[in-house]
Formats: structure tokens, sequence, C-alpha cells
């Protein structure tokens, strides 16, 4: 075997993991949590089951390589985010709001909120895990943004968690809704329209009148 081949072959290596997890994500989302076999994501993958076993012992941990692969590096981003443009809670929680929606609750990604929806009843420690990871991290970060929102007078006054549920809850709805019955009826799309109807009610309730900015 010649060097060019070997490089390729560690380069195919070390690349196999995240190729795995892509076909797990993939069916956990399609076919939910308990009826995914891994025979399944091995055929999925084209690898042998032989091979999977080399790099995952069970299905649940695929699922934290898939959140380890996937969704942490963005959750890192969006704590970095907020640190740079803490001083714009407008602005930030509006790039927030976006980027998730474009880089998680549109892709395969957000079907990953249905998935726990529909399976953390029966695996209690995989929703643990998701919640801990992600779900815990996100919400804390939007609360974070709202709440500093407030004291700089930018955000009316109220409870920072209600309103964080309240300005969230519509998107991730829509992710749910993306990768379930979407997919089981005829409904319209999203017009092109949305964020900008969505943002306009969210900020015309969320933003501190006048007199409250300066009093």
């Amino acid at each position: 075997m010649n060097a060019t081949e070997t490089t390729r072959r560690q380069r195919r290596k070390e690349a196999r993991p995240a190729e795995l997890a892509a076909a797990a994500l993939a069916l956990f989302v399609e076919k939910g949590f308990a009826a995914t076999r891994l025979d399944d994501v091995a055929a999925r993958a084209g690898v042998s089951k032989g091979t999977l076993y080399l790099y995952f012992d069970s299905k649940e941990a695929l699922f934290r390589a898939v959140i380890e692969e996937s969704l942490l590096p963005l959750i890192d981003a969006f704590e970095i985010k907020v640190e740079a443009l803490g001083a714009d809670p407008e602005r930030l929680l509006r790039e927030l709001l976006v980027e998730w929606w474009e880089r998680f609750g549109s892709t395969p990604l957000g079907g990953t909120c249905k998935l726990m929806i529909s399976e953390a009843g029966n695996f209690p420690e995989v929703a643990a895990y998701f919640n801990d990871a992600v779900i815990g991290r996100w919400s804390a970060l939007l609360y974070r943004v709202i709440e500093a929102g407030m004291e700089q007078g930018v955000f009316r006054r109220g409870n920072p968690e209600a309103l964080r549920q309240m300005v969230f809850y519509p998107l991730l709805m829509r992710s749910v809704w993306l990768h379930s019955m979407a997919g089981c009826v005829a409904c319209r799309a999203a017009p092109d329209t949305y964020f900008d109807t969505y943002f306009d009610v969210i900020f015309r309730g969320l933003l501190a009148a006048p007199s409250q900015e300066n009093p």
C-alpha cells in the first residue's frame, strides 16, 4: 500500500464516527429511537455492524455522538455571540432566534426535539442528557439575554422565564411540526414574511415603552 492510499484510509477512518452519527440522526428522526437498530445505522452508513461497534457500543452512545458532533459546537457559538453582543440585547435576541432556526430548527437536527418529545418517557437517561447538554444551555442563554435587556431598560419588566418561553415556543413548535405533521398532511408552507411577522409581534410585546426607557 502506497503512502497516498494509507493517508486516504486514515482520513476515512477518522471521518467514520461523524458519518455514523449522521446516519444515526437520520434514522432516529425517521423511525424513532426505540425502532432504530444498530444494524440499520450500519447499513445506512455503508459499513458492517462490526465496524460500527469499533466506535459505538450502543444507541445511547450514538445519540451522544450526534449531540457532540452537531449541537454542542452550535451551543458554544451561541454562547460566544452572547458575550460579544451583550450590550445590544434586542439585536442579540433577534440573531439568536434566526440562527437557531436556520442552523437547527429547520434542519434535520431539529428532529431531535420531536424525538425527545416522543421518546423521553421510555428513555429518561437519553432525555436527561439532551436536556442538560442542549435544552438547559440554550434556555439559560435566552433567559440571560432577556434578563439583561430588562436591566438595561430595553425590554419591559416581567418574569424572564415566562417571557423566554413565550418568545421561543412558537419557533420550537414550528420545528416540531416541520419534522412530524408537515410530512403527513397537506399544509401551507411558512410564508416569506414569517420572521418579519414573528419579530413584529414578539418585539411589540417585549420592548419597553418610551416612558420606561427614559423615566
